[in-house]
């Protein structure tokens, strides 16, 4: 295998990153060249993403790694979380900032929605988990308020898609971060139209679906003087951050499932099919894009938004390091109270402690007080969530999962791994924490012709990072705390 380089843009909802990639001998090496924070602006009661800011940053990673890593990258690829849009006026400018997900404009609009098409139809339909900030619900919102210049908007683009477009100037739509719209056909890179008409959405505004891995067109000139780059190509990667993690999953056979750990605890299985019936809507699953025509069966969980929450209001006292949290945590008596973690009073508090303390009391258990309290209430309740919800997947599949890929930051969490693997009684691998970088990094050599397959893209994951393995040896009562934690759902 030849040497090439390629620089993965990985955005979350709370940092980004600019990782190379160097690949050789079917071994990856990551570098990380460039790190920067990202956060939710708020204007006149409504919270956006500041987009601009955004392609300065990514511009700034590609500057970095060849001014001051000496590499000119053959490729670029963008993934970002899942269903934000920046919408597009007829002259290709974005008539405003993104909305963040987080907003609350979309607090009624699911059931303002199913009015005009009722919840079970819009399922069968999608396939897709119900989350207010759906982009469905999103734009549904805006068509109801008359914002953001929906009535004079050509298209609009994911967020991937939209930083793509502003280095290439091509408009394109990547399947994998459309799959979580709810506005395509379950397992189809095909819009479903019956929704855009239900919810008042013009249907021109739907753009072309591309699969991941295509190259989609050359890096601007001003971008190259800018940041001193050659006329690269930008790749489609599988835009949706959870769908590139996937991709780089070190699994072999037999029944598995993955938990992409990070702001969101994105939890399932890789499916051929969609898995779309009563059943699996009555347990609010999703079925979302993945790489080669797979299909991601899975549950968003809040995740640990939770506590990175908890941790940005108790830094405006005294900054905490997560090592230190987690040694709180660990301190505390576990099961004393529990939460929901997807309860929608999470969602986005403001004060994320008070939160956790308030849904205590309206439950009736005994109130958190202390960090250590507050953290171990959220990462008990996180871990029997996992529990509950890989319960699910066996129902529906009527398979029993033999170990969980624990990928994403989350895989750092060594108490939180054992805690997983005591409570879930499987063996859990931890590893690669760059889950999304390195999948976004192997779709672009693929896309360039240096990887074949899916199956040699995890080859090359077990070639290039260290997998730890935590196997179950329980020492606390999780079936007890499990009924408890049950009734909450």
């Amino acid at each position: 295998m030849t040497k090439a380089s390629f620089l993965a843009f990985d955005l979350g909802a709370s940092s980004g990153r600019a990782i190379l990639g160097k690949l050789h001998d079917k071994k990856l090496e990551l570098i990380e060249v460039h790190r920067f924070k990202n956060q939710m602006t708020r204007i006149h009661g409504h919270y956006f993403w500041n987009i601009y800011s955004l392609f300065d940053e990514l511009k700034t990673g590609l500057k970095k790694c060849i001014s001051e890593f000496g590499i000119q990258p053959d490729s670029i690829g963008i993934d970002t979380w899942g269903v934000d849009y920046a919408v597009v006026s007829e002259n290709g400018q974005f008539t405003a900032l993104p909305f963040a997900y987080r907003d609350h404009r979309t607090d009624s609009a699911m059931d303002e929605f199913f009015q005009l098409l009722s919840k079970e139809e819009t399922y069968q339909l999608t396939g897709i988990q119900f989350m207010q900030f759906n982009t469905l619900f999103q734009l549904y919102s805006s068509v109801r308020d008359k914002s953001q210049g929906i009535e004079s908007a050509r298209s609009f683009l994911f967020m991937p898609d939209a930083l793509g477009y502003l280095f290439t100037g091509k408009k394109y739509t990547e399947y994998t971060i459309a799959s979580t719209s709810q506005l395509l056909k379950p397992g189809k890179a095909e819009w479903e139209e019956t929704l855009f008409k239900a919810a008042g959405i013009p249907f021109s505004l739907a753009g072309e679906i591309i699969l991941p891995g295509t190259v989609t067109g050359e890096i601007l000139a001003e971008v190259q003087e800018e940041t001193g780059s050659k006329a690269i190509p930008c790749v489609a990667v599988a835009g949706h951050d959870t769908a590139s993690a996937i991709a780089s999953v070190p699994a072999k056979e037999g029944n598995w499932a993955y938990l992409s750990s990070g702001t969101w605890s994105l939890l399932g299985i890789e499916s051929p099919v969609p898995l779309v019936s009563e059943q699996t809507l009555a347990m609010n699953f999703t079925n979302e894009g993945g790489v080669e025509g797979t299909t991601r069966f899975l549950k968003n969980i809040m995740g640990m938004w939770l506590i990175q929450e908890c941790k940005r209001v108790w830094d405006t006292k005294s900054t905490m390091g997560w090592h230190e949290i987690v040694a709180l945590s660990n301190h505390a008596k576990p099961f004393i109270s529990l939460i929901n973690p997807d309860d929608a009073s999470f969602l986005n508090p403001g004060d994320m402690p008070q939160a956790v303390q308030e849904y205590c009391a309206r439950t009736n258990q005994p109130v958190p007080q202390t960090k250590g309290e507050i953290a171990r209430c959220i990462y008990d309740s996180l871990v029997l969530k996992y529990k509950y919800t890989l319960r699910q997947i066996e129902t529906v599949t009527g398979k029993k999962i033999e170990r969980l890929h624990i990928i994403g930051g989350g895989a750092h969490n060594s108490m939180m791994n054992q805690l997983t693997a005591d409570a879930t009684g499987i063996e859990v691998l931890a590893g690669p924490t760059e889950a999304t970088a390195t999948g976004n990094i192997l779709l672009q050599a693929k896309a360039l012709g240096k990887v074949n397959s899916l199956a040699e893209m995890r080859e090359i994951v077990s070639n290039s990072f260290e997998v730890i393995r935590f196997k179950p040896s329980p020492k606390l009562n999780w079936e007890e705390a499990f009924e408890r934690f049950e009734k909450l759902q």
